[in-house]
């Protein structure tokens, strides 16, 4: 852990990927104590840190008693779902829409993302997940609009607790590197329908490897 990042800043990101990665699971109540003995810090940046996660709808705090991780609903993962839809289905037809100038610089960003997914396909599921999380990243971040690049950010992060060990097979990441291909190839041809559509099929997967019912 970056050791520049101040005491509450480091609590903040050791416990929400301890959540993320489901080291603590959910329906857990965490002690702040047992947080502040494992980051290396006092309590004040801990109830910092904590107060951040409440607000991010990863936790809810008890007064005297802890934090209990907020387990993932059926809402949630259709909220979840749905949302991502509505965001990346938008931002992918406004990238299709762009420039051509702009459209070939994203395709190359996007070309190395999808390469890294190839690469880590194998050997490396970590890797993986986060090349393809930039991959999406990447077109968010082409609308230029900042409350969706947070948004998107914020709904990566809780699709990652929803996934179940063993679900994401190399079948389906293989899959996923195909969809990946579509969404990349309606962008380089400028098609904001067939953009929006390759957007739809690739959620549509992830809808069915979540069980979300939208």
């Amino acid at each position: 852990m970056d050791t520049r990042l101040s005491a509450a800043d480091r609590t903040y990101a050791h416990t929400k990927d301890a959540i993320l990665s489901r080291r603590y699971v959910g329906g857990e109540i965490l002690s702040e104590g047992d947080i502040a003995a494992d980051v290396g810090v006092s309590r004040t940046p801990v109830r910092e840190a904590l107060l951040r996660l409440e607000a991010e709808g990863l936790v809810r705090l008890y007064p005297k008693r802890g934090a209990l991780v907020v387990p993932v609903s059926q809402q949630e993962i259709d909220d979840v779902i749905e949302t991502r839809r509505l965001v990346e289905g938008y931002t992918a037809e406004r990238a299709a829409e762009a420039g051509q100038e702009a459209r070939r610089e994203l395709v190359a960003t996007l070309t190395g993302h999808l390469d890294a997914m190839n690469a880590h396909l194998e050997n490396d599921r970590r890797a993986f997940v986060l090349a393809d999380r930039e991959f999406h990243r990447a077109i968010v971040t082409a609308s230029g609009n900042e409350i969706l690049i947070h948004l998107y950010g914020t709904l990566r992060d809780r699709q990652l607790r929803m996934m179940e060990e063993g679900t994401r097979t190399a079948a389906r990441m293989r899959r996923n590197i195909e969809e990946h291909g579509a969404i990349l190839e309606a962008i380089r041809a400028g098609d904001p329908a067939a953009a929006r559509t390759a957007v739809r099929v690739h959620m549509d997967g992830a809808a069915t490897l979540l069980g979300a019912r939208r």
